[in-house]
C-alpha cells in the first residue's frame, strides 16, 4: 500500500482548504504520542494509529496520506478541510461530538497517574483516595485532552499544567517540576520503559474510561459531521477489522495487550 506523509503547519484563518482527493484518504494525526502516533525526521508515520489508518485505507481501497498536526489543532484543521479524518488516539466525548462526528470506537484503555516510585501516591489503589491525595499537587496532562479535562473536573484543587506534547510533560515530571502526570497507561508505559522513567511508576489505582464522562467512550475516528457517507464506510470497515482480529493484532504489536473495543 502506498503511504505518504505531509508536514502540517498550524491552521490559520484564511488558509486554503484541501479538497478530498479522488482515491486518497487524508488522515490527520499528532505524530508525537508514542506508541499511538509517531513521526520521525524523515517524515515516516508509525504507531498503532498509523496501522489502523493503513488497515482502513486497504479496506476502502484508498491511498493513505498522513498529515501531522499538533493534537489541539486537529479538530480545527479537520473543520478547515485540511484532511478527511482524524486518527490520533482521540477519545469520543460529548464535547467533541458537538464539533465533529465519530466512528464506532475501535480501542479503549485504562488511565493512570505516573509518580515517583518513592512517592506516597504510588501505593494508593483506591481511585477516590488517590484523587483526594492529588489535591493541591502539580499535575501534568497534555493540552486539550480527556486527561486534562478529568483533572480540571475531579481534582479542582490541583495545579494543572498542560503541555503541547507528552515529551514536554515527561521532561517536567523527570525534572521534578510537577508531582504527577496523567495519561493513558500505554503512553505511561512508553515513558517508564525509557532511562528517564527509571525512578517512576504508575500509581496503583487504574482509572477506566467509564469512571467519568470526561474520559470519553473509547477511541474513534473523527470526521466532519456532514460526511455521513464516509462515516458509514468507516464504521463498516472498522467493524470488519475488529471482527477479523486485525485491530487486535495491531494492538498486540504496539502495546503487547489487546486494546480493541468490540464494535457497538
Amino acid at each position: 500500500m502506498k503511504m505518504k506523509f505531509l508536514a502540517a503547519v498550524a491552521v490559520i484563518a484564511g488558509m486554503a482548504t484541501v479538497a478530498q482527493a479522488e482515491g486518497q484518504l487524508k488522515i490527520g494525526t499528532e505524530g508525537a504520542y508514542p506508541p499511538w502516533s509517531m513521526a520521525d525526521a524523515a517524515g515516516n508515520v508509525t504507531g498503532f494509529d498509523a496501522d489502523v489508518g493503513a488497515l482502513l485505507c486497504a479496506k476502502l481501497d484508498k491511498e493513505c496520506v498522513f498529515v501531522v498536526q499538533a493534537f489541539d489543532g486537529l479538530i480545527p484543521a479537520l473543520q478547515a478541510n485540511q484532511f478527511d479524518v482524524i486518527i490520533s488516539g482521540m477519545s469520543i466525548t460529548e464535547e467533541r461530538k458537538k464539533q465533529i462526528a465519530f466512528s464506532v470506537g475501535y480501542a479503549e484503555f485504562p488511565n493512570r497517574f505516573v509518580v515517583r516510585k518513592d512517592s506516597d501516591l504510588a501505593a494508593i489503589s483506591d481511585i477516590p483516595a488517590l484523587l483526594t491525595a492529588l489535591d493541591g499537587k502539580k499535575i501534568g496532562a497534555q493540552a486539550a485532552t480527556t486527561h486534562a479535562n478529568f483533572i480540571a473536573k475531579l481534582i479542582p484543587g490541583a495545579d494543572l499544567r498542560t503541555y503541547d506534547t507528552l515529551d514536554q510533560q515527561w521532561i517536567d515530571l523527570s525534572s521534578g517540576r510537577i508531582d504527577a502526570a496523567f495519561a493513558d497507561a500505554t503512553a505511561d508505559q512508553d515513558f517508564l520503559n525509557k532511562p528517564e522513567g527509571a525512578d517512576f511508576t504508575m500509581a496503583e489505582a487504574s482509572i477506566p474510561s467509564a469512571y467519568d464522562a470526561t474520559l470519553g467512550e473509547g477511541i474513534g475516528v473523527g470526521m466532519a459531521q456532514s460526511n455521513t457517507e464516509l462515516k458509514a464506510q468507516i464504521d463498516t470497515a472498522l467493524c470488519e477489522l475488529i471482527a477479523d482480529g486485525s485491530i487486535s493484532k495491531a494492538s498486540e504489536k504496539w502495546f503487547k495487550i489487546d486494546l480493541s473495543r468490540p464494535c457497538q
